[in-house]
């Protein structure tokens, strides 16, 4: 801790404030281990990005293999079997038409692709085009790239550089009764002509304090997106591979987006991988005899093989039936806890979505994800041995798939806790 102290700058902590980092030596399926021997029940998957559970031997093994063989190689010009493989099993299960998948590293660059996708497919069609604005959702959050920042538009996360931000359109997520507000928001910008691009985290508003809303009024959303041409993008970093459920959160919308972007729990959380995928029509409008129509935009490691052998690994697991299996009982538990407590006193709301559990504590403070509450349930859970991670007062469960009954179990005797107790 001493070393780390001298060395090292930690994200999303104030470091004057925060108290010592736990040094953790190792990790085991649903466990963190520190070095003092204490283990951490890991209840938000490490920032949602670990599928089956920590050091997983068969994604050791299929990682360990693919270093010997081909560790890294530039992917401009060059290609490798395990980036066509994934390519072609992700186009397989993705839903809609899509037709190319894009490679980066993260979430925040899938999304600074997609960004840059969409809006250069209009340049590309005109280069005096009037289609430059995007349309966001408010509160929503895309990552922490400039183009990201932007597309979530103003808020808290990116005071700081406000004025550095383009300017974007945005509009109330469609919340069970907000509905007809949202679509006339949209309609309201539509009617200007200057729209790009609609960005939406499908069903769930992560970061920006786990807002669930029904899949009907996106499927309203994407429709008159659909009816003025413009292009719809999925931010599906967090909820694709089986979060809300389905292996997408777009499988239970009947309307389609043009482009998905994904990471997190794309290589079950051994290494980072981002991902693009795009329709054919979107695709085509970059091809010409000039390169200034190609996508001009890349990075170091992108479909780096072992990355992309992760990948396959975390898919070959998440398609068997023991996953699926074990998705289902973790939906059924949260749906079964919130249906005993979501009427507590404490609480504003208690919902799910598949294996995603989210909790809002009532305040006398706004909702927001500087609520001093925030650290006082950070540090009553970590004291137990549960990481779990508060949105300010929003409280959310996002395990590992291999997590078990009473280990649920556990975790929502310490939430009662906080709600029965003093805390």
């Amino acid at each position: 801790m001493e070393r780390d102290r001298t060395c090292i700058w930690h994200p999303f902590t104030q470091m004057q404030t925060a108290r010592p980092p736990i040094p953790i030596e190792k990790a085991k399926g649903l466990y963190l281990y520190s070095e003092d021997g204490k283990s951490y029940l890991d209840g938000i998957s490490s920032w949602w990005v670990n599928l089956h559970g920590h050091a997983h031997p068969y994604l050791s093994e299929k990682i360990k293999a693919q270093s010997k063989l081909l560790d890294q190689v530039i992917f401009a010009d060059f290609t490798h079997t395990p980036a066509v493989d994934l390519a072609s099993r992700l186009l397989a299960l993705l839903p809609g038409n899509m037709s190319k998948v894009f490679y980066s590293d993260n979430g925040s660059t899938a999304v600074e692709a997609a960004l840059k996708i969409a809006l250069q497919y209009w340049q590309n069609q005109n280069s005096k085009t009037d289609k430059i604005k995007v349309i966001c959702f408010k509160n929503s959050y895309h990552g922490d790239t400039f183009g990201a920042m932007s597309a979530a538009g103003k808020n808290e996360f990116n005071k700081p550089f406000w004025k550095h931000l383009f300017e974007v359109e945005s509009i109330d997520p469609p919340t069970l009764g907000q509905e007809p507000q949202s679509l006339r928001q949209l309609q309201t910008i539509l009617n200007k002509g200057k729209a790009a691009c609609f960005i939406f985290e499908p069903l769930i508003l992560g970061s920006g304090g786990m807002i669930i809303y029904p899949a009907s009024g996106l499927n309203a959303i994407l429709q008159l997106c659909r009816q003025h041409d413009i292009l719809t993008i999925a931010d599906e970093v967090m909820t694709g591979f089986g979060r809300t459920g389905t292996l997408f959160a777009c499988e239970q919308l009947s309307e389609r987006p043009d482009l998905i972007c994904l990471s997190k729990g794309i290589t079950g959380g051994f290494l980072p991988l981002g991902v693009t995928a795009c329709t054919e029509r979107i695709y085509h409008a970059f091809l010409g005899d000039s390169l200034k129509q190609a996508f001009l935009h890349g990075h170091s490691y992108t479909a780096n093989p072992l990355a992309c052998a992760s990948a396959l690994a975390s898919l070959d697991l998440l398609q068997q039936q023991t996953c699926t299996l074990q998705r289902q009982m973790i939906s059924l538990c949260h749906a079964s806890f919130c249906k005993k407590w979501k009427g507590h006193p404490k609480l504003k709301r208690c919902e799910s979505l598949g294996t995603i559990l989210a909790l809002e504590y009532r305040s006398t403070q706004p909702s927001s994800y500087f609520q001093s509450l925030r650290d006082r349930l950070y540090h009553f859970f970590l004291d137990r041995g549960i990481l779990l991670r508060p949105l300010g007062n929003v409280l959310y469960v996002l395990p590992p798939y291999c997590i078990q009954e009473e280990e649920l179990d556990f975790i929502y005797s310490q939430i009662v806790c906080t709600l029965e107790g003093n805390l």
